[in-house]
């Protein structure tokens, strides 16, 4: 009896195994991203709660602020379980979990379902996507609504069922979208993509026009804040646009992108681990450029390449936010692996043993290119001392019963912050009363009256700076 392989339980049950092996993965990264790794935040994260800690429903001008989106959520999240770390990053991870799973989902739609399972696996294991995963400020959300406002134009584009529904949904993310900086790229490349290819152009002139008025009165309501803010601040608008006020060192800049993206002998780590993709991610996307170009005439490659063009400038004037370009390689990748496969299936076109040889192969290329991903993301984010000392564990180590914490002047608004949410906690940055504990800046500047005598330190895993907390009492007469 010859034995068929199409018939094995693996190659029926293929591809549920495959989105299965992705959300197991997937969830199981998170979680250990944001329990774990890097365990404590940075000082953008922190920022982020002095931010979010100003935002106010009942006050509306407290909207009008870039990642209002995101800053809403997290407050709601230290509202519902307090100020801590998990609770910091909470939003960002719930947000990953959405983004990822809107990726397989739009990969899916994109590319045939193999393509879609291993470039999903790909994307979700970078250090990239799982470091904007666990970070606790809106960086996160220059992959969110990329993947956001893709999803629905396509199922605009292709689904006839909910066409008018889709596009109310794909304005009303448009306008929440534009709250975050630079996101206005993918929106106008989409819009763009529109105007200049005459199949998506045909379908948006089928459309009832009362939907598509409607749709834009609701995302101009939307953006009303925003729009107050820009009128109060027009400086705003040039930082919603990645724009600065003085020219940047272009030199400069592009020797800070080759780094980024193209410097993979000399790997290093700061808050971010660099470079941001792997070689074997890279030469995949270049392969997926070509085929770009191959392919320029379909939707999917007028989009992206307009979304890239978008980009060049905006990421030769803003060289660190390497988080726009994550979801333009994404597809590039995804058509580099498509074009590896399809190139060896025209080399065998009808012989079986050659194709199912030819996973072989690309079993070896994917783990390569997950498994030293995830072991340099684990090691780099918890043993290399450039990368963990950015990382602040003194939320987490400051002890629950302690009743008044004296800060530095530069730290207050942060810990002042955190008090909101331990109603016992006093900040201050004068020692008084019976007992107290000092920051570790706090008690550098500060020179501590005799009346009072350390009680114990609070230290952290670090071999320099690890003394985080003073706990001082008044001294025994």
């Amino acid at each position: 009896m010859v034995f068929n392989f199409t018939d094995s339980f693996f190659y029926r049950w293929r591809y549920a195994l495959g989105y299965s092996l992705i959300g197991v993965l997937l969830v199981g990264l998170l979680i250990f991203a944001g329990l774990y790794l890097p365990g404590g935040l940075s000082k953008d994260e922190m920022q982020s709660v002095v931010t979010t800690n100003q935002v106010s429903i009942k006050k509306p001008g407290s909207l009008a602020i870039p990642d209002m989106p995101y800053h809403v959520l997290q407050k709601l999240s230290l509202d519902l379980f307090g100020a801590h770390d998990f609770s910091i990053k909470l939003p960002s991870l719930f947000l990953a979990l959405v983004s990822a799973v809107g990726l397989v989902y739009l990969l899916r739609r994109w590319f045939p379902r193999n393509i879609a399972v291993i470039a999903s696996l790909i994307a979700i294991t970078t250090g990239q996507f799982l470091f904007v995963a666990q970070s606790g400020t809106p960086s996160i959300m220059y992959i969110f609504w990329p993947i956001v406002l893709l999803l629905l134009g396509t199922l605009v584009t292709r689904e006839l069922r909910w066409r008018t529904i889709w596009t109310a949904l794909f304005f009303i993310a448009g306008g929440l979208s534009l709250y975050t900086p630079l996101s206005i790229y993918p929106f106008l490349a989409m819009i763009l993509a529109v105007v200049l290819h005459p199949h998506l152009r045909n379908i948006i002139r089928r459309l009832p026009k009362i939907w598509i008025i409607s749709s834009g009165v609701a995302a101009l309501i939307i953006l009303a804040p925003l729009i107050v803010a820009l009128i109060q601040h027009p400086g705003l608008s040039l930082d919603l646009l990645g724009i600065r006020t003085k020219m940047p060192n272009l030199g400069h800049n592009l020797h800070t992108l080759a780094h980024l993206y193209l410097d993979f002998w000399n790997p290093s780590s700061t808050t971010l681990m660099t470079p941001v993709f792997s070689l074997g991610s890279t030469l995949l996307a270049l392969i997926g450029v070509y085929k770009l170009f191959r392919s320029r005439s379909t939707t999917q490659s007028y989009l992206i390449i307009i979304w890239v063009i978008c980009l060049i400038p905006v990421q030769l004037l803003n060289p660190d936010f390497t988080s726009v370009t994550f979801i333009p390689a994404v597809m590039l990748i995804a058509m580099g692996v498509n074009e590896l496969i399809s190139y060896w299936y025209r080399l065998f076109p009808r012989n079986p043993y050659a194709r199912v040889a030819g996973l072989i192969p690309l079993t070896v290329l994917v783990i390569a290119l997950i498994g030293p991903g995830l072991m340099r993301y684990i090691d780099g984010y918890h043993y290399n001392p450039d990368t963990s000392r950015n990382f602040s564990q003194d939320l987490t180590l400051l002890p629950n019963d302690t009743k008044q914490l004296v800060v530095a002047s530069d730290e207050k608004a942060f810990w002042q912050a955190v008090a909101n949410y331990r109603h016992q906690l006093t900040i201050t940055e004068a020692p008084s009363g019976d007992s107290f504990a000092l920051t570790n800046q706090a008690h550098q500047q500060l020179d501590i009256n005799s009346k009072y005598k350390i009680e114990r330190i609070v230290t952290d895993s670090f071999a320099y700076d690890a003394d985080r907390f003073y706990i001082y009492k008044t001294a025994a007469n």
